[in-house]
This record gives structure tokens, C-alpha cells and sequence, in this order.
């Protein structure tokens, strides 16, 4: 079902954790106003950091098409759909993409966990 390699998802895992869990991180649970640019705002002060750094050429790397399936794995996880609505996330991520899906991932609270969840939900597993 999955395009992306499960060891590239848990690598992605794994950095965005490493990341997450930093101090001087802090990732706004919503953006204070629609037009702010939260994600970006936060993230200028990271691009320095190793971590940030191999998360996003690892996320830049995949295929349009598998950035598209990332994103949808992290809806799923997150409750935005449910199993059987697979398709539906993915047309959805799709319509949605950006060229900056690496910046919108790691801007995303619990992204760690919200992928594992998606994995799981999806009959795959992850460490």
C-alpha cells in the first residue's frame, strides 16, 4: 500500500523526535492567526541544526508522490481519517501539497507519534 520504504518513514521518525524533543523547540499547538506564518517563523530558528537539516533533505528526497503518502500517514494517524479512507487522504494531501512539506511535518506537534499511529492503523509496525 505504502510507496516509502518503512525504514525512510522510521528514520523520519526518528529525526522528527529527535528533533520534538530539543530545548528552545517549541511548536505552537495552532498558529495565533491564519495569516501568520507559524511553521516558517519557528522553524528560521532551527536552520542551523543538524537534525532539522537531515530531516528535511530525507523528506525533499522522496518522490512528490511519496510526500504525498507521508502527509496522508500523519492525517491518519492524527484522526483527520480513518483506515478505509485511505484513498480519500491521499486525494486530499495531493490537492494540499507544497514544496515545503518538510517545514509543514516537523511544524506538526507529535508528528513521531501521529506517523507510528498511522503505520498502525494501516497494519504495519514500527518501533
Amino acid at each position: 500500500m505504502l510507496s516509502i520504504d518503512l525504514d525512510t518513514i522510521q528514520f523520519i521518525i526518528d529525526k522528527a523526535r529527535e528533533f520534538h524533543v530539543k530545548e528552545g523547540v517549541s511548536i505552537p499547538e495552532e498558529p495565533t492567526s491564519p495569516a501568520d506564518d507559524w511553521a516558517r517563523q519557528v522553524l528560521a530558528d532551527h536552520v542551523d541544526d543538524a537534525t532539522y537539516a537531515e530531516f528535511v533533505a530525507t523528506v525533499d528526497d522522496l518522490e512528490p508522490d511519496q510526500q504525498i503518502e507521508l502527509v496522508a500517514l500523519m492525517w491518519l494517524g492524527r484522526g483527520d481519517f480513518e483506515p478505509d479512507e485511505w484513498k480519500d487522504a491521499i486525494e486530499a494531501a495531493a490537492a494540499a501539497r507544497t514544496a515545503r512539506t518538510a517545514d509543514y511535518l516537523i511544524a506538526t506537534p507529535l508528528l513521531p507519534d501521529y506517523l507510528q499511529e498511522g503505520l498502525a492503523l494501516l497494519g504495519y509496525e514500527s518501533e
